[in-house]
């Protein structure tokens, strides 16, 4: 099985002007070759059967994706509409600013396979194209976000991948995503 980053997948995990919210200590093709060389701890099921999840541990200094929300911290929170590339629409968004996460134990790595990829316009030479990777304490999935599972329902137009919404798997990300939220530096 061959494994690739997507460029949509590298220019947010390894953007030209790093920020300490993004993989840390490795580059793009370090971090491709460690995928095809090492095997997972745990493969996991996506959220679709063209998804799948490599469970790997954390060989970066790479911090955790969230923070949990706390009357603590609550003050933190700031929001905007953002698009994640010029071809989406903006969205409504919110991270913490002048939080740290703690260093993540895991990488969940987000995989497509080349048939769905190339459905979306994604054309790999690869078994299996990187859309994006969790970095988290545990080794499991962090629930993906609301407006990520309405995007997917929107379909490819719209930068989905064309799922049908699953209410009982949005009322669990809503729970989550609630209580937690990312951070930017």
């Amino acid at each position: 099985m061959s494994i690739i980053l997507t460029p949509f997948a590298r220019t947010r995990l390894f953007p030209g002007e790093r920020r300490s919210n993004t993989i840390q200590d490795c580059t793009a093709e370090a971090f491709e070759r460690h995928l095809n060389d090492v095997p997972p701890l745990e493969v996991l099921d996506g959220y679709a059967p063209f998804c799948k999840l490599h469970v790997h541990r954390n060989w970066t200094s790479t911090r955790c994706l969230t923070v949990p929300v706390t009357d603590d911290n609550r003050h933190l929170l700031r929001s905007a509409y953002e698009a994640r590339s010029r071809e989406e629409l903006p969205v409504l968004v919110r991270w913490f600013e002048g939080v740290e996460a703690p260093v993540a134990g895991y990488f969940v790595v987000i995989l497509y396979s080349r048939g769905q990829l190339a459905k979306e316009g994604v054309a790999i030479d690869a078994d299996w194209g990187v859309v994006g990777c969790l970095y988290t304490a545990e080794p499991e999935e962090i629930p993906m976000a609301p407006i990520t599972m309405m995007r997917n329902a929107l379909g490819v137009e719209e930068g989905g991948s064309g799922v049908p919404l699953d209410r009982e798997a949005y009322r669990r990300s809503v729970e989550f995503w609630e209580r937690n939220a990312n951070w930017r530096p």
